[in-house]
Order: C-alpha cells, then structure tokens, then sequence
C-alpha cells in the first residue's frame, strides 16, 4: 500500500451524508430528464423573472429587459430543438416583448408630466 501519511480519511456527518445522497439522488434523476425539458424549464423561469420586474413598482425595465433578453436568446437560438414547447415559448416571448413595450410607453409618456 502507497498511501500518504500526511491525509487523513474525511470523516462526514450522517447530516451531510444525508445531503450528498440527496445530492446524487437529484443529479440522477434530472439526468434522466431530457435536455429539452429541463431548458424549457428554464426558459419559462426567465420569463417568470421578467414578468417580476414588469410588474414591479416601479416597474424594473432594465431588469426585465435582461430576463426578455435571456428568453430571446434560448428560444431563438435554439428554434425547434427546444421540442414540442417552441410555438409556445414564441408566443410567451412574443407576449412579454409586447408587455414591455406597453409598460415602457407608459412610463415614457408620464415621464414629462413628472418632470
């Protein structure tokens, strides 16, 4: 045996044990989930995110922009290798670009009456 005297086996709580297993369960089972599928899962909480700062008060354009940006950039890049969800996740981007403008010519036209 070639061991090194200088490291000591790492002795691990049963709590943190618990968590490593817990751990390794969850990895396993979102490797088990198509790629596909757990993008569009992102996807949809990104436009979650932007639709936050939409309706925020004050609404957060610069934040929401980011979040519309990211969605933009996942569905439109990706196109239909995002599966069966594309068409709805270009209406929902379609719909929160929509969304942003509104509330942004909101916000520009009040923005005399403030000044």
């Amino acid at each position: 045996m070639n061991q090194d005297p200088t490291q000591r086996p790492v002795e691990i709580d049963p709590e943190s044990q618990e968590a490593l297993a817990a751990l390794a369960e969850t990895r396993q089972r979102i490797a088990e989930v198509p790629a596909n599928i757990v993008v569009v899962n992102h996807v949809m909480g990104l436009y979650e995110l932007a639709a936050i700062h939409l309706s925020a008060e004050p609404p957060r354009l610069d934040q929401a922009a980011l979040a519309i940006d990211a969605v933009a950039c996942i569905v439109e890049g990706l196109g239909s290798r995002l599966g069966e969800e594309y068409k709805t996740l270009q209406d929902a981007l379609g719909n929160i670009r929509l969304a942003f403008v509104q509330i942004k010519g909101v916000i520009d036209n009040a923005a005399p009456l403030i000044n």
